[in-house]
């Protein structure tokens, strides 16, 4: 993605090519940032789970995290009757959110593995202002859709602009969002608040890819010392052998 100079050099920006086609930012997420990945959680069930629910999802997956069964209920529940061992649903019905959106919100909970994390990424950043829509807000990455800009407070407001760029006399038409107004949030602030979304919604997709990985290296070095140790037997035995 191409980045705004000078003063808005690290505003959020997606920008599209001649041929239409969205070139997506880097994530970078780290999955065994258990901090980060609390950090989205928060931003996920304040932000998200009001329309979107992550059916496949349960609250106490999270201690795998380093949280206490108290603190997700002082921080990550939405309301009393949630238990901490429920699965995360939006506590607005299918019907309810069709009305609303004209279509239904779809569950999250394996989104991260559908998009991929980068798509997610730019797609959180790549809102605008768009007055011809009933919701007043379109997107470069997923035009026309039905969801508004539900983090614009931190953000602030993109306007889509576009700009001729003459390149060896030949003219080329580049679109790319500028920060119309700011937000609470700085950019550089926001992106990260969207990452730590993100990397809590690819950890949300397969929450057990952390602990696969961290024993599959254990296995690995395990066969590497008996593979070792194997081979100085094999030595041993047969060092008389001619």
């Amino acid at each position: 993605m191409k980045k705004l100079l000078l003063a808005l050099l690290f505003a959020p920006l997606a920008a599209l090519a001649a041929g239409g086609e969205v070139r997506l930012d880097r994530a970078n997420i780290d999955r065994h940032d258990a901090i980060s990945i609390q950090r989205g959680a928060g931003i996920f069930v304040n932000y998200c789970l009001a329309c979107h629910s992550a059916a496949y999802m349960r609250y106490n997956r999270m201690t795998d995290l380093g949280l206490t069964e108290q603190q997700i209920k002082d921080y990550l529940l939405p309301n009393k009757n949630t238990k901490v061992g429920d699965v995360m649903l939006s506590p607005m019905s299918k019907k309810d959110a069709k009305a609303a959106f004209g279509v239904e919100p779809p569950d999250l909970s394996v989104i991260a593995r559908a998009r991929g994390a980068d798509w997610l990424y730019t797609y959180f950043r790549s809102f605008y202002k768009d007055t011809t829509r009933t919701i007043g807000w379109n997107n470069v990455v997923f035009p026309n859709v039905g969801m508004p800009h539900v983090l614009a407070q931190f953000q602030g407001t993109q306007v889509l602009k576009t700009e001729t760029v003459e390149h060896g006399g030949h003219k080329t038409e580049h679109q790319k969002l500028v920060l119309e107004t700011p937000g609470s949030m700085t950019p550089l602030e926001y992106d990260k608040a969207v990452r730590d979304l993100v990397n809590f919604m690819v950890y949300m997709g397969e929450p057990d890819a952390t602990k696969r990985t961290q024993i599959g290296v254990v296995v690995l070095l395990f066969l590497a010392i008996m593979l070792a140790l194997v081979y100085a037997l094999k030595q041993d035995y047969w060092k008389d052998v001619h």
